[in-house]
């Protein structure tokens, strides 16, 4: 048994993932389309070749992702990396073993400790100046 590909539901699906509203797609369809035209048009399971076309051109995608879009092997798809990636990944049933607010407290401390590094060697390099500009007084 051949399933068949609704054209006018996949329109739907693009259109909504690229967060185009029907008012948007009539208006750029042309003066002759309205919100409801286009609700009509989502619900037709073969669409003329000539508008599917027009239509896959203003939603910038090709024909053939319409006219061959399955959602139900895409989600098997989705699934089958999914299941694979969760049973065999390197993250399967990763724990983190630090605490990250220890981690954050330790980063302070060892900048405060910077800090104070570059704050010391600034009082040497000034008390050095100074005993230069000394000399040569």
């Amino acid at each position: 048994m051949e399933k068949t590909i609704h054209q006018g539901r996949n329109i739907k699906r693009f259109r909504e993932m690229l967060g185009i509203k029907q008012e948007g797609l009539a208006l750029e369809l042309g003066e002759d389309w309205n919100q409801r035209k286009i609700s009509l048009l989502e619900q037709k399971e073969v669409i003329e070749s000539e508008l599917l076309e027009q239509v896959a051109k203003v939603l910038k995608i090709p024909v053939e992702a319409i006219k061959n879009f399955d959602e139900e092997a895409a989600i098997n798809y989705i699934n089958t990396f999914n299941d694979n990636s969760v049973n065999h990944g390197a993250n399967f049933n990763y724990k983190c073993n630090f605490n990250p607010l220890d981690k954050w407290g330790e980063e302070i401390t060892e900048n405060r400790k910077l800090y104070e590094r570059l704050l010391q060697a600034e009082k040497e390099k000034m008390e050095l100046l100074q005993k230069l500009l000394d000399k040569h007084k």
